[in-house]
């Protein structure tokens, strides 16, 4: 673990962070910075942002984060939960304000390429983009949070890191953080439907496994489909790869060419 600089998290939406719980805690044990950013409102149906963000920063602060160090930019951007691959541009322009404003960097943590949710695959993108600008892309790392499992939707395969993402490390949680972790996981009242599905997945992997997985980035594998068949937010029908990849390139070469944003022009 590098402890020279802030630990800093880059998330989707309020509940991501269940995918790392164990690396922010130890974090703060060795009196690390941690630093978590929301990239999407997470607003939905059933549940307000402002509701979002209080269940998340409860859950991060029991495990030691300062509430100043949390910030809920997707609400402040506008960025709606489901949208992030279409607001790329807002994204990475406060993505890389905040980068600067934190350094030296210990590490940066974003949700793993893993064809779950667009705006997972969309924020992994974009930071890791923005991380080989910033030379961190060695200290970037990417966490799985759920993806198909090649059986009816809506399961998924929950922390499962996928073998085309590269070497995995695991850190093994002691008894008594999986308890905690697990009553994390309880503590988002506001998306019991999708609690629902993932938890008992989630207790299993705590109970048979009992690790929480990293695995380094690399530029190119954005490129690449995430995995063979379909991927989950294609079978629940929220985005399509050929949209993510249309979005994607047309960000990339705005990047490249130093081209104002949409709408901005």
């Amino acid at each position: 673990m590098h402890t020279d600089g802030a630990a800093l998290f880059l998330f989707a939406h309020q509940d991501d962070e269940f995918g790392v719980l164990q690396h922010i805690a130890d974090y703060r044990r060795c009196g690390v910075p941690v630093a978590c950013a929301y990239l999407t409102d997470g607003q939905g149906r059933r549940a307000r942002a402002a509701r979002r963000n209080a269940e998340s920063r409860a859950v991060l602060g029991r495990l030691g984060v300062a509430p100043q160090a949390i910030v809920f930019a997707g609400e402040a951007l506008g960025i709606a939960d489901a949208n992030l691959p279409l607001q790329l541009d807002a994204a990475q322009a406060w993505i890389t304000r905040w980068l600067d404003t934190h350094g030296p960097v210990a590490a940066l943590h974003i949700p793993a390429w893993e064809g779950g949710h667009q705006d997972h695959d969309a924020l992994h993108a974009l930071a890791v983009a923005l991380a080989e600008q910033h030379g961190l892309l060695a200290r970037t790392w990417q966490f799985p949070l759920y993806r198909a499992a090649g059986v009816p939707v809506p399961l998924a395969r929950v922390l499962a890191p996928l073998s085309a993402n590269g070497q995995v490390h695991a850190r093994r949680i002691a008894w008594h953080d999986r308890l905690r972790n697990l009553h994390c996981c309880l503590s988002y009242p506001s998306q019991a439907s999708t609690w629902l599905l993932l938890f008992p997945p989630v207790l299993w992997h705590y109970l048979a496994h009992g690790v929480e997985s990293l695995q380094p980035v690399a530029p190119a594998r954005t490129l690449e489909r995430p995995h063979d068949g379909p991927l989950y937010y294609e079978q629940r029908r929220f985005f399509t790869w050929p949209r993510m990849q249309l979005a994607l390139a047309a960000w990339r070469a705005r990047l490249s060419t130093g081209q104002p944003p949409e709408g901005k022009r």
